[in-house]
């Protein structure tokens, strides 16, 4: 489904253009350029990165207009002169746009993203490229982390009210394409159709006069396949009535407070005892990858994770960069102390073994990787001409990829303390 249709054009900065502005003076406006979104270094413990975001970027691609209402802000407050102003009024981005496909996992120089056409075409764009996938990215990587520490149970993104709320909404959808299985948030659910789940909060058993009574409630309404919160008192008894209420057939109760590890031991033990031998135990409660993976023994059955997956879990952004690497098919280089860049376009490929093990990242400057029988290349159009290329993968396929990317790893690689990036990166032909 697409976004609304209200413009995208003025989530940028103020210096984009201003740069578009001196360029259409001098004329180098129409120099044909590439620009490439990388990551110079991998967030402090992590192994690899996650590719998100892609699809939302195309649809934010197609509201990248200025129409009256933009423009004429922007002469108003003297961001741009008339002659500015009059360009960017028939804006339309009519270059093309490459890159690593989402779900696929990158390293330290991947070039995920490649825009190319004209400097002012493709300049103007830096922002909102960067806004969408430094936030997405960095969400999926984390919860991928989580995804590999809950060994194959579900999880449930739950941060909404936590960030933004359209950041709550690419959060649900990132974390989705990550493996999680469901969401709270319901405009993910209608937007990107996400799976969607929810029961009640402590509030709905305070509002009763008893548990007892906000239980009965709640099963009266939604059926024994329901989630009952028993941690709003004391969580022996409030299990105890939660079977009461509900007989053995409950679905599942959800502790989100305390002790996980000693409460699911115990909960688990006690329904055992009252014969809910079938009912789940779902936890939550400022979840990460690392306190889900202290539970791996434990008899948990789900987890919901919320503040630490839509804040990218200590890693709020990706580290993405936009440079420029190319103008008129000429390599360009930045030599800014620890910000260096490699001129030119890049290619990228991954090589496996025959049993499907990744091995090496290979990159390529100004070329293209000799080819072995296992490689697989990276890069896949999005955009040409200004439009987005048809047939593009859908989240539940890139879902999908993703988990086939996670498997392809050596199994070091999915480690959770931190270490060398999951596999190798060599870059050929640097300038």
């Amino acid at each position: 489904m697409s976004l609304d249709r209200a413009s995208t054009a003025l989530l940028t900065d103020h210096y984009e253009l201003t740069m578009v502005s001196a360029a259409l003076k001098d004329g180098t406006a129409d120099r044909h350029c590439v620009f490439e979104v990388f990551a110079r270094r991998l967030p402090p413990g992590r192994r690899y990165g996650v590719v998100a975001g892609a699809g939302r970027l195309v649809e934010a691609l197609e509201a990248f207009r200025f129409g009256e209402a933009e423009t004429s802000f922007l002469t108003k407050t003297g961001v741009v002169d008339d002659d500015t102003a009059a360009w960017l009024a028939d804006y339309r981005f009519t270059g093309d746009i490459d890159g690593y496909a989402e779900g696929e996992l990158f390293f330290p120089g991947s070039p995920i993203l490649t825009v190319s056409g004209t400097f002012a075409d493709c300049v103007v764009l830096e922002t909102l490229v960067l806004s969408v996938l430094n936030h997405d990215c960095a969400v999926a990587a984390a919860a991928a982390r989580m995804v590999t520490a809950a060994r194959g149970r579900p999880l449930i993104e739950m941060g909404s009210r936590r960030t933004h709320e359209q950041s709550a909404v690419a959060a649900a959808r990132a974390a989705y394409l990550a493996g999680f299985a469901y969401t709270s948030n319901l405009e993910a659910g209608r937007r990107y159709a996400v799976p969607t789940t929810g029961t009640a909060a402590h509030a709905f058993t305070l509002l009763h006069d008893d548990e007892s009574a906000a239980f009965s409630s709640q099963v009266s309404a939604l059926g024994k396949q329901t989630t009952l919160l028993v941690d709003t008192y004391d969580i022996s008894q409030g299990i105890r009535n939660a079977v009461a209420v509900a007989g053995p057939g409950l679905r599942s109760i959800r502790i989100d407070s305390g002790d996980l590890s000693v409460l699911a031991a115990q909960s688990r033990e006690l329904l055992d005892s009252l014969g809910a031998v079938d009912t789940k135990i779902v936890v939550s409660g400022d979840l990460d990858e690392f306190s889900i993976a202290s539970l791996a023994a434990e008899p948990v059955d789900a987890y919901g994770a919320g503040t630490a997956v839509v804040s990218g879990s200590g890693a709020p952004t990706a580290g993405l960069v936009y440079k420029l690497v190319e103008v008129d098919g000429r390599p360009v280089v930045k030599r800014s102390e620890n910000k260096a860049t490699i001129g030119g376009r890049k290619t990228a490929i991954r090589r496996h073994k025959p049993t499907g093990t990744a091995t090496e990242e290979i990159i390529v400057s100004q070329g293209t990787p000799a080819a072995q029988t296992h490689d697989r290349p990276l890069q896949v159009p999005f955009v040409r001409s200004g439009l987005p290329v048809p047939d593009r993968p859908s989240l539940v396929e890139s879902r999908e990829h993703m988990r086939q990317c996670l498997i392809s790893i050596p199994w070091e690689g999915l480690k959770l303390s931190a270490g060398d990036p999951a596999i190798p990166i060599m870059i050929q032909g640097a300038s």
